[in-house]
């Protein structure tokens, strides 16, 4: 019995065979890739608790910081953020910064903060009236900048001529608000943030009312300082200026408790006979007229209460006890103020001695000098 083969037929059924193969492999394959997408965009390669902080410099290409975000595990693939970000049409769209990214995020999350430049930044506020030295010990505990090289660049005579500050420090110069700070800030650039603001909010108009207020910027600036240290309640601001004010004009020393301890410890409402004794060129019960410089760094109101101090004959204060003072224009008005609000104290026997509440975001040491 003889067969025959159709040879024809069957090389038709075996490349049917092979197409039908191939279209079989595409169609795994493409499966395959769209579940890897799908895992890729909607399952982080982590649960959130590893973070990294990247810098993205300016000419950085996606590549680059798709192989950065590999390599640390915030994406699980180069190539497929890539791919995504292209589609997304980013390429190109990618701001410069610091970001802080997780292996939790997605790549969506990833690629809007790059796109809208969400950049990481720590958040730092300076309150009114702080000295260069509290600002110091708070940038030291946030882990910032350290103490002493912010201290060090707040003396420094090169950034302070490039400043244009003809003192021996910034302080009084260093403007109290909230501040973003970026990742790799030095000190030197946290003063010149800081004086930068002082200039854009304070400089000019200081400037303009200098004159009329007959008193240089600098002992603006001074007095200010001792009116923010001194004042709690703001409506006594303009009323304590008028005090030192009067003084200046009598020739009477300011006998300011801040200044007393200035350079030595933070003030926070009180000092001691041993502190108003104190040798310094700063401690107004000493010397007579206007501390060499600011004791803090005032804020807008307290500069306003010397450009415009309330008209009054008052010379002595006192505190109440409840943030507010009582003021006097004689010597046994303020005795009598005295016993009435405050019993007894440590500085008891001065013409100017008084207490006051101590302020809440005082720290106990925050200069060079350890109180023993």
């Amino acid at each position: 019995m003889k067969r025959f083969f159709n040879l024809e037929k069957i090389s038709s059924m075996s490349a049917k065979w092979k197409i039908a193969g191939i279209a079989a492999l595409i169609t795994l394959a493409a499966g395959i890739f769209c579940i890897r997408c799908a895992i890729f965009l909607w399952l982080p390669p982590g649960s959130g608790k590893h973070a990294w902080i990247f810098e993205f410099r300016e000419g950085y290409s996606l590549k680059k910081i798709a192989g950065q975000l590999e390599q640390t595990g915030v994406v699980s693939s180069e190539r497929f953020f890539t791919l995504y970000a292209r589609l997304k049409g980013a390429e190109g769209g990618i701001k410069a910064g610091a970001y802080l990214f997780n292996d939790g995020m997605t790549p969506a999350v990833i690629l809007h903060k790059l796109l809208t430049g969400d950049v990481y930044v720590r958040r730092f506020a300076v309150p009114e009236g702080y000295s260069m030295y509290q600002i110091a010990e708070l940038l030291d505990r946030r882990g910032i900048v350290g103490r002493e090289a912010f201290l060090e660049q707040c003396e420094n005579p090169a950034l302070l001529a490039e400043l244009g500050i003809k003192a021996t420090s910034v302080e009084g110069y260093l403007y109290p608000c909230t501040y973003d700070i970026a990742p790799r800030t030095t000190a030197a650039d946290l003063v010149r943030m800081m004086v930068r603001q002082f200039r854009k909010h304070l400089s000019a108009e200081l400037e303009t009312r200098s004159a009329t207020a007959r008193l240089s910027t600098g002992e603006i600036l001074t007095l200010a300082s001792m009116v923010e240290k001194e004042a709690v309640a703001p409506g006594d601001k303009p009323l304590i200026a008028s005090v030192f004010l009067n003084r200046l004009k009598k020739k009477m020393p300011l006998q300011s408790d801040p200044t007393a301890v200035y350079k030595i410890r933070a003030f926070a409402g009180k000092v001691s006979r041993e502190d108003i004794m104190t040798d310094s060129p700063y401690n107004t019960y000493k010397i007579r007229g206007l501390p060499p410089g600011p004791i803090g760094n005032p804020g807008r109101d307290a500069i306003e209460a010397i450009l415009n101090p309330a008209r009054t004959k008052y010379l002595y204060f006192v505190s109440r006890m409840d943030g507010t003072h009582y003021f006097s224009t004689t010597l046994e008005e303020h005795n009598r103020a005295v016993n009435k609000y405050l019993k007894s104290g440590p500085a008891a026997g001065t013409d100017m001695d008084r207490k006051m509440p101590e302020y809440r975001n005082d720290y106990p040491i925050l200069t060079r000098r350890q109180v023993r």
